[in-house]
């Protein structure tokens, strides 16, 4: 039932996110909101997976 932590790869916040992107923060929270961009919840705190984000900019940019 656990996953290896190798298959998430680096784990990154929002803030991460928004850095990464070079994108706001209303924007970030669109994207994780609406699952354009996969993600972990834990409580709270929203936890993105690299990988994620990476196939979100290759999707987009077809």
């Amino acid at each position: 039932m656990f996953c290896d932590a190798k298959d998430y790869g680096e784990i990154l916040t929002v803030e991460n996110l928004m850095d990464y992107l070079n994108i706001g923060r209303t924007t970030a929270y669109k994207l994780v909101q609406s699952g354009k961009i996969k993600t972990l919840r834990i409580g709270k705190v929203y936890r993105i997976s690299k990988k994620s984000i990476d196939e979100y900019v290759r999707k987009e940019s077809r």
